[in-house]
């Protein structure tokens, strides 16, 4: 496998990104299509809800596998922070955003308690703000 760096991070999903979302709005927009060259028949408005509802059900999965990996993701960041901030920083972990947990789980053990203050005290929010502060690369493969 690659290594991991900020450059390459994100996850694309081949079969997801790259062949059924694509295949799913050609369906939506061949059933629009459809609709309007049929002087909207009852079988082409039937096709076109269908798929909207296809395209909901595709984006809204992604959504809530997305969610629980990012309930997971602080749970964990919440215990290594606990672990790894000095006594000072521990009481102030609760004053982390999901979204400035999930930039600095990418930091690596010797970096995250000094990379953790200045997150709070500059109130870093932008997750790729974040992320560029990043000296040491800790990878995660296992995202959703």
């Amino acid at each position: 496998m690659k290594e991991q760096t900020l450059a390459n991070h994100s996850r694309i999903v081949p079969a997801f990104h790259m062949v059924a979302l694509p295949i799913l709005l050609l369906n939506f927009g061949y059933s629009i299509y459809a609709l309007v060259h049929t002087w909207f028949s009852f079988g082409a408005l039937v096709s076109l809800l269908v798929s909207i509802a296809l395209l909901l059900v595709a984006l809204y999965a992604r959504m809530f596998a997305l969610t629980v990996q990012d309930r997971v993701i602080r749970l964990e960041m919440r215990l290594r922070l606990e672990k790894l901030l000095p006594a000072d920083l521990k009481p102030r972990i609760l004053e982390f955003s999901v979204g400035q947990l999930i930039a600095l789980r990418f930091a690596s053990d010797a970096e995250l308690p000094d990379l953790a203050r200045r997150v709070l005290d500059e109130k870093v929010k932008d997750k790729k703000a974040i992320k560029q502060m990043i000296k040491t690369w800790k990878p995660d493969y296992l995202r959703a």
